[in-house]
């Protein structure tokens, strides 16, 4: 979301993904500290995301559970709480994890399918 929100490289293939997008609270958190720090107004942007088709879900118990346990194939490649939330969500809904972050390409052991967007 913040490659799109910057502009930077991949932000293409974030906004192709959006209108099927599912989004953890924890990383909406992450984006609006990131986006403020670099400037960008983020009020309202929680339901800007959700109109562009985006769902968000609170990070509940299960998702806590899942992102502590993925510490453990993470902790190598420094993965951070954030990445991990997404990682979480991903394993619950079956989906894909998309990312700007090319150390998500260094996970092994993990069943979460994963796009590295640039």
């Amino acid at each position: 979301m913040l490659a799109l929100l910057q502009e930077e490289p991949g932000a293409d293939v974030v906004e192709s993904a959006l209108d099927d997008a599912e989004m953890s609270s924890v990383n909406v958190s992450e984006v609006l500290q990131k986006a403020e720090r670099h400037g960008i107004d983020t009020e309202g942007l929680e339901n800007d995301l959700e109109a562009l088709g985006v769902r968000l879900h609170a990070f509940d118990i299960r998702d806590a559970r899942e992102a502590a346990d993925l510490w453990l194939v993470t902790r190598a490649s420094g993965l951070s709480l954030g990445d991990r939330a997404c990682l979480a969500l991903a394993q619950r809904l079956g989906g894909v994890a998309i990312t700007t972050d090319s150390r998500w390409a260094e996970l092994d052991g993990m069943d979460i399918p994963v796009e590295i967007v640039r």
